[in-house]
């Protein structure tokens, strides 16, 4: 789902974030964000129970295009084995990783 919030968008993935559903996601989450008029971006991981390297890719690929407006990007209440596999790939040191949707707003 997309909810905008002020200059935000707020995009809650739900289920699997992997490489038989991830083009469809990537091009769906741009196409939002772009007609949006938002600049700052919130992935909302509450209820993602699986995500694999395909994942990685459209966060670090969302990362990059939001930092090039000069906005930020936040992920919000990861589960236990996104988690891990964001750790893995380092995700933690480039883009904040929150509790929940409210407390990234709160980093905006």
């Amino acid at each position: 789902t997309f909810k905008k919030q002020g200059n935000t968008l707020i995009v809650s993935l739900r289920g699997e974030l992997d490489h038989h559903n991830a083009a469809k996601i990537r091009e769906e989450l741009d196409r939002r964000f772009n007609s949006s008029g938002a600049v700052n971006l919130i992935l909302n991981f509450q209820d993602l129970k699986f995500m694999d390297s395909s994942g990685l890719g459209i966060i670090i690929g969302r990362y990059k295009i939001v930092s090039a407006l000069g906005g930020k990007t936040l992920i919000a209440a990861p589960g236990d084995q996104t988690k891990r596999i964001m750790a893995l790939a380092g995700i933690g040191k480039i883009i904040s990783v929150t509790g929940s949707v409210e407390e990234a707003v709160g980093q905006i």
